[in-house]
């Protein structure tokens, strides 16, 4: 879908127009090519005290032919700052905001990335300083998400002390194209069952040898889901209704995967899913459940049909699913399980209370089950993505005004595209992220609405 106003604001007389004015200019934003640099310039990397994960990702980044510098010289630009806090114990730490990442803002080139690491509040203890310092990193980098301009992002990654073997998916996620519409967000890196995550041989192909079966796969978000998958490097399984098995088959066979017609409500989809990738492909690594629809009213006019059948299919059905696919003889050990959430789970929207409570009710389980002791042992990992406005179908049928405003209202001031959402959930599923479980990262380009 076309962003008229972007397009005219960004146009030679528009520019001048919207400058004069003071209207806001959303950028093209940098998003993922196979050819293009982990980050289009140097990277400022520092740290508070030993600041442990400051070094791990200069040896990375170095390794990536990436410039590492220690300040920022007069006039020069920067592709990204990582700042590691991970050792910030007390107030007089977040100093560090002010003096090191304050100065290096004003040089950050466009579409560039500010990554802060953080100690967990799970290994905060009961110490009043440490847990309202750790606590406190959250509060700057939203707020520095909303200060920045030009396609910029600012995204926190907490790490539970020594795992920090395990951030480096996280680090490359968040400094890369792939992040694009990733902003003001937080991720907890734990402990990964059985030792460290692997990397994969090849950063451009992570998921390669993997079986990924994604349901909605036909159009919309779940059709750039399975495409970001397979350009990744997995085998993916489309699924979908059989109303839509014309496009579900042409997408397969364009990816080199297959289709398999499913109504996910049906008492054994998750058995029928698990039975075809397994017979077909020999294993099932990664489940997408992508799934949805909307019937939208009020609530004091809503029907019985219209609640029930949303709940259902976006939440009852992926409870239902899971009972074969999170089975020992389903999912193999080392899989990945990602869910499709949605913002409105979150800050709820009117007219929309079977679909929030569908939404908000998918987090719960990805809450419960990413704290799962069984799956921990397995070392399967389950977490969500939850889209904002993203340009598809649905939000083309949005009344303009309403349209406009969902674009304009976020740190980025447009839309997303589908892809961002998959790009989300590819990171998602990687065994790099064996130590990324139970976490809900919002693809909205920090949303100005809700939490």
């Amino acid at each position: 879908m076309t962003d008229t106003y972007s397009d005219l604001v960004n146009s030679k007389v528009g520019k001048q127009v919207a400058s004069r004015l003071g209207l806001p200019r959303p950028v093209r934003l940098r998003r993922y090519a196979p050819d293009q640099p982990l980050v289009p310039g140097p990277v400022l990397v520092a740290g508070v005290g030993d600041a442990p994960l400051a070094a791990r990702a200069a040896d990375m980044l170095r390794g990536d032919a990436i410039d590492i510098i220690p300040v920022v010289a007069e006039g020069q630009r920067v592709g990204a700052v990582v700042l590691d806090l991970t050792q910030a114990r007390e107030l007089t730490d977040l100093d560090a905001f002010r003096t090191i990442l304050g100065p290096a803002l004003k040089r950050l080139a466009p579409s560039g990335r500010v990554v802060v690491f953080g100690g967990s509040m799970a290994t905060a203890g009961t110490d009043p300083m440490l847990r309202a310092t750790r606590r406190a990193l959250e509060g700057v980098v939203r707020s520095i998400g909303k200060e920045l301009r030009a396609g910029a992002t600012a995204n926190l990654v907490t790490v539970v002390e020594g795992e920090e073997a395990n951030a480096d998916a996280a680090l490359r996620f968040f400094l890369s194209g792939r992040s694009a519409y990733v902003d003001g967000q937080v991720v907890t890196v734990g402990a990964a069952s059985g030792g460290p995550a692997v990397a994969p041989d090849d950063w451009h192909t992570p998921l390669a040898g993997k079986i990924a079966v994604v349901t909605g796969a036909a159009r919309g978000i779940g059709a750039s889901i399975a495409e970001v998958l397979a350009r990744d490097g997995a085998t993916v399984v489309g699924v979908d209704i059989p109303s839509a098995g014309e496009s579900l088959a042409r997408n397969a066979n364009r990816l080199g995967g297959t289709a398999l017609q499913l109504d996910v409500t049906a008492p054994d989809a998750g058995r029928r899913i698990v039975d075809h990738a397994r017979t077909r492909h020999g294993s099932l690594d990664i489940m997408i459940h992508n799934a949805g629809i909307t019937r939208d009213k009020l609530l004091a006019n809503m029907d019985e049909s219209r609640w029930a059948s949303v709940v259902d299919v976006n939440l009852g059905s992926v409870i239902r699913m899971n009972e074969a696919i999170l089975a020992p003889d389903g999912l193999a050990d080392g899989g990945h399980v990602v869910c499709v959430s949605s913002i409105a789970g979150i800050a709820g929207n009117r007219g929309q209370t079977n679909y929030a409570a569908s939404k908000a009710g998918v987090i719960g389980l990805v809450t419960a089950l990413g704290g799962s002791p069984d799956l921990y042992a397995r070392r399967v990992t389950v977490n969500a993505v939850a889209p904002g406005f993203i340009e598809t179908e649905m939000t083309a049928k949005i009344p303009l005004a309403t349209r406009e405003l969902g674009r304009r209202l976020s740190s980025l001031q447009q839309g997303g595209l589908p892809v961002d959402v998959a790009e989300t959930v590819a990171w998602f599923s990687q065994d790099a992220n064996a130590g990324v479980t139970g976490n809900v990262v919002r693809v909205c380009g920090q949303s100005l609405l809700g939490a």
